[in-house]
Order: structure tokens, then sequence, then C-alpha cells
């Protein structure tokens, strides 16, 4: 088993930055392929950024390619995602996933076994 812990979420304008943290604990050594996804009450839980942390392979969502940074710690086994030039389409809870071995389709929620509580990130103008 694998506990996912969000925190960093918040309040923040337009333009501004904000780094989400996830720590992970249990058995961690197998869950290779972790990843961040975002959810709202209009739209379904989609895939934001991934790692597979092995060869810090990562992959990124369209929408935010360029503004947002996906790495991991093995040191601390923690998932990081330093968002930049937030955008009021980047509203959602955001949530942080693993599961074992590699990223196969790492923006499809139903590859992930372990997943986080949510963060809460809002972004006005």
């Amino acid at each position: 088993q694998v506990q996912l812990v969000e925190s960093g979420g918040g309040s923040v304008q337009t333009g501004e930055s904000l780094t989400l943290s996830c720590a992970a604990s249990g058995d961690t050594d197998r869950s290779y392929c972790m990843a961040w996804f975002r959810q709202t009450t209009e739209k379904p839980r989609a895939g934001v950024a991934g790692v597979y942390w092995p060869t810090h392979l990562t992959y990124y969502s369209g929408s935010v390619k360029g503004r947002f940074t996906v790495s991991h710690d093995r040191a601390t086994n923690t998932l990081l995602l330093e968002m930049r030039d937030l955008k009021s389409e980047d509203t959602a809870i955001y949530y942080c996933a693993a599961t074992n071995y590699g990223c196969y389709d790492w923006d499809a929620d139903s590859e992930y076994i372990y997943w986080g509580q949510g963060t809460q990130v809002t972004v006005s103008s």
C-alpha cells in the first residue's frame, strides 16, 4: 500500500506561481509512475503532469506544458508540481496519483492505484 498526501494548494492571482507537494509513504519502491490530476465541478478528472521517476521521464498535458514542471525527489519520496503563470482555468482540485511499474498511459486515471485526498487551487483575476 502507498499513502499519498498533497499540500500546497491555495488561492492566488492570475500570473502568480504555486508549488504543490505530494508526500508518498508505505510501499513506494515499485510506485514508479506518479502523476497530478485535476478536477472541477464542470470537468472530469484529467491528467496534468506525470513522471516515471526511475528515468525522470516527464509528461504534460497541452494546457500546462511550458508553465508547469513536475519532478520527483526519491530521497524524500515527494512529487512536486511547480505551477507558473497561473490562469483562472487552472482552478481545480489537484490530486496526486501513483501506480506500480510503468507509465503506460500516464493521463488515464484508470491506470492509477493510489490517490491522495486532493488539494484546492483557486486562481482569480
